[in-house]
């Protein structure tokens, strides 16, 4: 689950201050959620044009909201991280999340379910499908394996999972609206296992898909491996925006600035901050700690417009944008995936 970059964080050279087009900016409101124009309503929403590149992309109609249920119930047996039942949202915890053996046993444990959990979750989409469906196939799975889905009552967040359609670039709310064939959706799933968060995602292809919009999906997955493939104990952080830049940029497609990968662990998010976009913020790898690699590629605008639910952040022309995510652990000669099964 992204995190929005903290504002003290943001390098002066960033657009992110500047604000960009028609004065949007991608700023905090709060420790790390991202701030952007919100739109009021859906006849703002509703007035964005279709997606298109050069005419080589499905024309689909803007994304609107539907009905999102009640949050589903968690058996009381099962342990609930630290912030569920408080509307406030934790800090970016300063601790690095380090593990001995006895923690790497149980993030690998967090993070194979999580792995499994999002599988299966893939396997759901289709159309006619709609996005409180996948939550609630989520939120058993989840449960059924003694385990809390992570997302649920995170700063009042509603959902146990988050699904982000088109033109969302994270942190979707799932409702009633049922996929369209040719939708692209990104499934967001963090659990809490014996202590432990395991966090990753993934860009489904729901039925008929144009290529267009399949090369975007493609070269977002290859973004972030090639990412992870510079990870290794010693190395600078910003060797991973560097490499995910140079191939979304070959590609044609824009590297999200407004969302950042972080620590995981005992803690949802903590330090470090990882940068997808090219950047020289300090700091190396050290064998041993566990962070997520989270890019968000977009086809169009790399700046967001915030929805009025205060999480759905959505591409300000429309474009479609597209992420994937995996939980990694810093070892001697590289990195290891975690959320893998």
């Amino acid at each position: 689950m992204a995190i929005g970059v903290p504002s003290m964080e943001l390098h002066r050279s960033s657009p992110l201050l500047s604000g960009g087009r028609g004065g949007n900016t991608c700023l905090q409101k709060k420790p790390f959620f991202v701030q952007a124009k919100r739109l009021v309503g859906m006849e703002k929403a509703s007035t964005r044009p279709g997606t298109q590149e050069s005419g080589q992309t499905k024309k689909r109609a803007p994304l609107v909201r539907g009905t999102v249920s009640p949050p589903l119930p968690v058996p009381g047996n099962i342990p609930r991280p630290p912030y569920v039942g408080t509307e406030y949202v934790p800090e970016i915890a300063k601790e690095i999340q380090m593990h001995d053996k006895e923690g790497i046993v149980h993030m690998r444990a967090a993070c194979e379910l999580a792995a499994r959990v999002l599988d299966y979750a893939g396997t759901l989409v289709k159309p006619s499908v709609t996005t409180d469906e996948i939550d609630k196939a989520v939120h058993k799975m989840i449960i059924d394996a003694g385990a809390y889905p992570s997302p649920l009552g995170y700063g009042g967040f509603p959902k146990s999972v988050c699904t982000s359609v088109n033109e969302c670039m994270c942190h979707g709310i799932p409702d009633s609206r049922e996929l369209q064939d040719g939708d692209i959706i990104n499934i967001d799933v963090t659990v809490y296992l014996n202590g432990y968060h395991g966090d990753t995602s993934k860009t489904f292809l729901c039925g008929e898909v144009d290529e267009a919009s399949k090369r975007l999906v493609k070269v977002t997955e290859e973004c972030l491996l090639r990412g992870i493939s510079t990870c290794k104990h010693g190395t600078s952080f910003k060797k991973i925006g560097r490499r995910i830049s140079e191939h979304a940029e070959r590609n044609g497609f824009g590297v999200v600035e407004c969302f950042v990968g972080h620590g995981v662990g005992r803690v949802f998010h903590s330090e470090p901050i990882i940068y997808h976009q090219r950047n020289n913020r300090p700091g190396q790898m050290i064998e041993g700690q566990t962070f997520t690699i989270e890019p968000i590629i977009s086809m169009g605008s790399i700046e967001c417009d915030m929805w009025d639910d205060g999480w759905t952040a959505v591409t300000t022309d429309g474009s479609l944008a597209a992420q994937f995510e995996h939980t990694i652990l810093i070892t001697r000669t590289g990195a290891e995936i975690l959320t893998k099964c």
